[in-house]
């Protein structure tokens, strides 16, 4: 049954992913698990705040957490080719960039030639003068976030039950508050600004949270949103690109519960290796 479910699954060609935010209360592994395990990427660019360590004091990764990391080292072994790019959220890890574990690549920024074209992949962060200039108010910002996410999704929870529709504060908080706005024009300009200097044709970035696919002039600008509130991702086939938007109503249909409940042996992962086995797996992949 295992390998129809695999047959099933949809191929693309280049998938990224950025701010997940595993260890987080507003992080919705649940759903990042559902879509990972419906495609079948070449390769797959992870761009920054996947795990957020800002956070680890809590002690909160929960077994669904564990799942979603067991799936990313699960696609690097099944042939993926896995670009983990650092973000603010897991900065600690820039301190290793450019080590290789077979197919998992961890970077600070990709450089790709797609169709011709030169694309620059980074997660965004050197772009936010709030961390560079007060890293300090950034983490208190970031506890306050996740909280304020969790806050919502239990009030979520009450407006579904009541038959009304779900809401999100912080994103009407971004929207109505003309700073946050110009924050969002900003980082962008910058980010298109400086793929240009480089000579880039598109730039790929995250950490704002917002999803974008926008032509500048001579500059294409993708933002891959996050897995918090807008559950998104970036899908490239064929040398086109396109926004993926995570749909709960076509993953909570029969045809997809009936391939999770045939999947369910993946997430045994953690039970069939050994550290030392699931390095050497990835060192000699």
């Amino acid at each position: 049954m295992l390998q129809v479910f695999c047959n099933m699954k949809r191929k693309v060609e280049l998938v990224v992913i950025s701010d997940i935010h595993l260890g987080t209360y507003g992080c919705h592994a649940q759903e990042i698990l559902n879509y990972l395990k419906s495609i079948k990427p070449e390769t797959l660019i992870l761009n920054g705040d996947i795990v957020d360590m800002w956070q680890f004091k809590k002690s909160y990764f929960p077994d669904i957490h564990m799942r979603v990391i067991n799936k990313i080292i699960r696609l690097s072994l099944n042939g993926t080719k896995v670009y983990y790019l650092t973000g603010n959220h897991d900065d600690p890890l820039r301190r290793f960039t450019d080590m290789n574990f077979g197919n998992f690549h961890l970077r600070d920024s990709l450089e790709l030639i797609l169709n011709g074209k030169k694309h620059w992949f980074f997660h965004g962060d050197v772009f936010d003068i709030s961390i560079i200039q007060t890293p300090w108010l950034a983490k208190i910002g970031g506890y306050s976030y996740d909280r304020l996410v969790w806050l919502n999704k239990t009030f979520n929870k009450l407006m579904v039950f009541w038959g009304r529709e779900p809401t999100s504060f912080s994103k009407q908080v971004k929207m109505k508050v003309k700073k946050a706005v110009k924050f969002i024009g900003d980082f962008e300009k910058m980010a298109i600004d400086s793929a240009r200097q480089r000579g880039f044709d598109f730039v790929i970035c995250g950490h704002i949270h917002t999803p974008q696919y926008q032509q500048f002039d001579d500059i294409t600008y993708l933002n891959s949103g996050d897995w918090v509130e807008n559950l998104t991702a970036l899908e490239y086939n064929t040398g086109e690109w396109r926004i993926f938007k995570y749909d709960e109503k076509q993953f909570d249909s029969e045809i997809y519960k009936k391939l999770r409940e045939e999947s369910m042996e993946e997430d045994d992962f953690p039970k069939k290796f050994s550290q030392p086995e699931l390095l050497s797996k990835l060192l000699t992949s």
